[in-house]
């Protein structure tokens, strides 16, 4: 696992190494002149060489100054990334790998191919921390936040006072429960009469019952197993 400050510091050493050499190419271009420039990518098939010239010269050298400075990496590096690649595919991809090569002058692409492989590297966002970007980034952030904050304890401080200004709500007085009515009576049920009581002047009465009689039956001597 890498440690975030020794890559930044890393970041900041090879945009440094990579911004100089841009910013060489460029001086180098523009001290020849626009014009002389412009007649030797000519000489070399470069489309539209004036304009080529133009490009290259100002991007190279303001280019490499933005990539020391970490100021608009991902344009900064896109821009110069465009720069190598027109030089690769105009200039240098038919001359072979190696700018000398058996101790001949071969102007080879691997000059521009690393140079396009770090810009690349810069616009993608491998710039490190230590940028001016981040730096402007990051008070950006700090100026919102402090908005924000500020915004929240304006909001909490207004509704402080509106809560004192408003007068305080009288509590609800709750009402007695009211006393129950008192129930109503149960009435008795009256028992019903069997069905052998009898209606006599507006009351019942129960029917006398029979007497069972006293009378028993003579016995003939017949019956009688004691008579001889």
């Amino acid at each position: 696992m890498r440690s975030r400050p020794l890559y930044d510091v890393v970041a900041v050493l090879a945009r440094l190494g990579v911004g100089i050499v841009f910013m060489a190419h460029g001086w180098q271009k523009i001290e020849a002149g626009i014009t002389a420039t412009g007649r030797t990518f000519d000489g070399l098939g470069v489309p539209l060489p004036t304009a080529a010239a133009v490009y290259s010269a100002f991007v190279e050298l303001l280019g490499g100054a933005a990539l020391i400075a970490g100021l608009g990496l991902p344009v900064t590096g896109a821009l110069l990334f465009i720069d190598m690649a027109g030089a690769f595919i105009f200039v240098h991809a038919d001359q072979g790998l190696f700018v000398v090569d058996g101790g001949t002058l071969r102007n080879g692409y691997e000059l521009v191919l690393a140079l396009g492989m770090a810009s690349l590297v810069f616009a993608a966002g491998g710039g490190g921390r230590l940028t001016l970007d981040q730096w402007i980034i990051g008070k950006r952030l700090r100026a919102a936040t402090d908005a924000d904050e500020e915004d929240d304890a304006a909001s909490f401080v207004e509704s402080l006072r509106q809560a004192e200004s408003k007068p305080p709500k009288k509590p609800r007085r709750t009402p007695k429960p009211s006393a129950p009515e008192p129930a109503a009576p149960l009435e008795k049920p009256t028992p019903e009469g069997s069905d052998d009581d009898l209606l006599v002047a507006g009351r019942r009465k129960n029917p006398q019952r029979r007497r069972a009689s006293t009378t028993q039956p003579i016995k003939s001597p017949a019956d009688d197993p004691k008579s001889p």
